[in-house]
């Protein structure tokens, strides 16, 4: 029904998207995709990675409002940490499992 490999590309790239930096790309690349897919899975991995997007962005203020009190630092630390290893563990199981929709522990769901 919907083509196994272009799936697992535009689920990938959902996915990796955050690699791109703080730049429009990074954020644009899932929107994009998930206005333009009609592939269910796909649009459920972009909106899980624009949900990733916007909760790493909403941690990052709160954390770096933190760092007023000292404590931010580590938090930040884990966030950066977590910014890298979270999407790679996304992309992993998304390739190997192409019907999948990868959902991010501890996230706000806002989209």
């Amino acid at each position: 029904m919907y083509d196994s490999d272009k799936r697992k590309l535009l689920s990938v790239l959902s996915h990796g998207a955050i690699f791109f930096s703080a730049t429009v790309l990074s954020v644009g690349l899932p929107i994009a995709i998930l206005f333009l897919s009609e592939d269910p899975v796909v649009k459920g991995n972009a909106r899980e990675s624009l949900n990733f997007h916007l909760n790493l962005y909403l941690y990052a203020i709160l954390f770096g409002l933190l760092t007023f009190v000292l404590i931010g630092f580590p938090l930040l630390l884990i966030l950066g940490v977590a910014s890298w290893i979270l999407p790679i563990i996304a992309i992993v199981k998304v390739l190997s499992n192409p019907t999948l929709i990868y959902r991010y522990p501890f996230l706000f769901r806002l989209v």
